[in-house]
């Protein structure tokens, strides 16, 4: 969400005349755009910001800024107290940077992290001054109206608001003539989208059918907005990938209560059947807080069995970290010592780096698209891009570039990336073509 945001700031800046620069020491501005999420996020922020403090002492007239969910939040201590910044700019704010840099200009702090009920930026084609050129990402909505106990999102980015349809088809035909060949939409609550009687299905149905030849993807969806017909279709469009994030949080129902999420393990489970029964092959990754106030070994140990019985191909794990605001930092204890958090959440990632490696093992020997991302990060000589299911794979550069489709065969894997032969180069249709006829002859 925040590199679709820093697109959005890009396309602002540059109508005001300004151009990227590559290096902070070349900059005029720097705006850090930030996370309230965790505190590991808040952290990086605060040691980013010293660093340009130190900057702005070598450099006159350079103008530093704070964009995004921690503006509202730490604006009297990021301004006045720490004096780390010009600059405090919220999410619904960002059309109004060019008055704040007059402002700045005149010698003053400038700041607005008003929150808005109608902001979407739909009108905004955003600038994509970073990135691989191949794949992007296209904000469908903002805010948030879920309210679990743990997440400061509703109080950073306000209520739920919807783009409309067409405003987000016209970026997608953007980003297609631009040449990208895959498109993830994003929401803090993506499935709950709804603009006039469009829902979310209906939105990937449109934009799907923009081009066939490029992949969609979102993130991230709720348990509890999952729509059944939407995996009908992405058991039925090749372009929509079969990779789902699914959020669980935890394994333990009561848990679950607590943290204000409105499904069970039980009705969790049973819409991982649904998605595995609809869509063969489809590959899954999820959220898992550990240590959330009053959590049991048991209740940890539900967790676990839930990750073991799903059988997750990829997983966020993340100790909880208590944000102030939320109704967990209001109505619960953070009563869970660090020292057990962290045992708890190297089991989980212990347990869950074996789940891995054990279902990427299952993929030696069979063949997949891969859409080509770039370089491999540990040679020259090899390229990397993702399966429709989302895993990484890395094979022998040879004479393929780029942004190309090419059907690999699985050689090897470790926990976290497949290792390939390429076959051809290829594409959704024709692979999907010979997909269709093996399984014919088979």
């Amino acid at each position: 969400m925040n590199f679709a945001d820093s697109e959005v700031v890009n396309s602002i800046l540059m109508d005001e005349g300004m151009s990227p620069s590559e290096t902070p020491e070349q900059a005029d501005v720097i705006f850090v755009n930030t996370c309230s999420i965790r505190e590991n996020a808040e952290t990086r922020v605060w040691n980013r910001l010293k660093e340009f403090r130190a900057l702005k002492k070598e450099k006159e007239g350079l103008t530093v800024g704070v964009l995004g969910c921690m503006a509202e939040r730490i604006k009297e201590r990021i301004i006045d107290q720490e004096q780390l910044v010009d600059i405090v700019v919220g999410p619904d704010a960002y059309r109004d940077i060019p008055n704040l840099l007059a402002e700045v200009e005149d010698g003053r702090k400038a700041v607005n992290v008003l929150l808005s009920l109608e902001e979407t930026y739909a009108d905004i084609s955003p600038v994509r001054t970073s990135g691989n050129g191949v794949t992007a990402f296209v904000s469908i909505m903002r805010g948030c109206d879920n309210m679990c106990a743990f997440c400061v999102v509703p109080f950073t980015r306000g209520r739920e608001r919807s783009r409309p349809m067409e405003s987000i088809l016209r970026e997608i035909r953007q980003l297609r003539d631009q040449g990208y060949k895959e498109i993830t939409l994003l929401g803090q609550n993506v499935n709950s989208y709804k603009y006039e009687n469009i829902d979310f299905t209906r939105l990937m149905d449109e934009a799907s059918s923009v081009d066939p030849e490029i992949r969609f993807r979102f993130s991230s969806p709720h348990p509890k907005d999952f729509p059944q017909p939407l995996l009908h279709l992405i058991a039925e469009r090749p372009n929509l990938c079969s990779y789902i994030h699914i959020p669980a949080q935890s394994g333990n129902s009561e848990v679950l209560e607590r943290m204000r999420r409105p499904y069970t393990r039980e009705e969790y489970l049973g819409l991982i059947h649904q998605m595995k029964q609809i869509i063969p092959g489809v590959s899954l990754s999820t959220d898992i807080i550990t240590g959330f106030c009053d959590e049991t070994e048991e209740e940890h140990r539900d967790t676990m069995t839930l990750m073991e019985q799903v059988e997750f191909d990829l997983a966020y794990m993340f100790a909880y970290s208590e944000r102030e605001r939320t109704l967990a930092h209001r109505k619960y204890e953070d009563n869970v010592p660090e020292d057990v958090k962290k045992r708890r959440l190297t089991e989980i990632i212990q347990q869950q780096m074996s789940i891995q490696e054990k279902n990427n093992k299952k993929e030696i020997g069979r063949r997949h698209l891969v859409l080509v991302e770039g370089t491999s990060k540990r040679s020259d000589e090899q390229l990397s891009g993702r399966t429709d299911t989302n895993k990484m794979v890395v094979f022998d550069r040879e004479h393929y570039q780029k942004g190309e489709y090419v059907e690999v065969e699985i050689t090897g894997c470790t926990s976290a990336t497949l290792m390939a032969r390429p076959i051809r180069k290829s594409s959704i249709a024709e692979f999907n073509k010979a997909q269709e006829e093996a399984v014919v002859l088979g």
